[in-house]
């Protein structure tokens, strides 16, 4: 179904991790996953994906700096990226936005509606 798009999560967290690949994996996404900013950094060398859930609170580099860092350069500032935070207040949100986020998704995830986030924000 969802075979041609290619899904980075970037979570610290193994539980959220695995979650996250196996309901994107099951709906027919590729996914890459790293578990700090620093192997995304290295992944997105080799890998193109054509969206990224960035944890907000990462060890060493938060997803906030990271996306600013993605958005500010050229190969990478196409790429959609979608905020996972467990942070949901307003204030929050809007910081989301202003790094250079796409998007912005709740933790805990819903797994009935994740997949369904994610393709909608894509449009």
């Amino acid at each position: 179904m969802n075979r041609n798009i290619k899904i980075m999560i970037v979570e610290d967290n193994p539980i959220n991790l695995k979650l996250a690949r196996v309901l994107l994996e099951m709906d027919g996404f590729e996914v890459f996953a790293c578990m700090d900013a620093e192997s995304a950094q290295e992944s997105l060398k080799e890998v193109r994906p054509d969206v990224i859930l960035m944890d907000v609170a990462l060890p060493e580099m938060d997803g906030l700096e990271l996306t600013r860092i993605l958005k500010a350069d050229e190969k990478m500032k196409d790429i959609k990226i979608i905020a996972l935070t467990a942070f949901a207040m307003k204030t929050d949100k809007d910081k989301v936005m202003a790094a250079g986020c796409d998007g912005y998704i709740t933790k805990p995830i819903d797994t009935r509606k994740f997949t369904e986030q994610i393709l909608e924000l894509l449009k």
